[in-house]
């Protein structure tokens, strides 16, 4: 999941990461600075369920509203032609599972570090 916190806060007229801090702060949920800026920017952050509760309360939002479900690995958008394997031509209906990768080239691996 990819965190939606700018758009949300945009919504709410926070235009930078200490003002959502601020905003955090006044319903009791003191997270970090560099957290918040990691949560602005999108990137993965582990969040209590309590604290999740606490942002919602301070941004006035839902939780739906601050996820963003990333796309599926390999999933093309709908309509999209591609290439298809013989015999598939039938696609099973569910989302696309990910491919484990085939054998490393160039002999063996190696060993671990000592």
């Amino acid at each position: 999941m990819k965190w939606n916190l700018r758009m949300v806060a945009a919504q709410r007229d926070l235009w930078r990461p200490t003002e959502v801090l601020a905003a955090f702060q006044q319903v009791g949920f003191n997270p970090s600075l560099s957290k918040v800026a990691a949560l602005w920017g999108g990137t993965p952050v582990t969040v209590r369920l309590d604290d999740l509760d606490l942002m919602c309360a301070a941004l006035d939002c839902t939780v739906a509203d601050l996820l963003q479900a990333e796309p599926l690995a390999g999933a093309q958008p709908a309509g999209a032609a591609g290439d298809v394997a013989v015999g598939a031509e039938v696609q099973p209906p569910g989302p696309v599972r990910p491919v484990p990768r085939g054998p490393r080239r160039g002999g063996p691996r190696s060993l671990p570090p000592n």
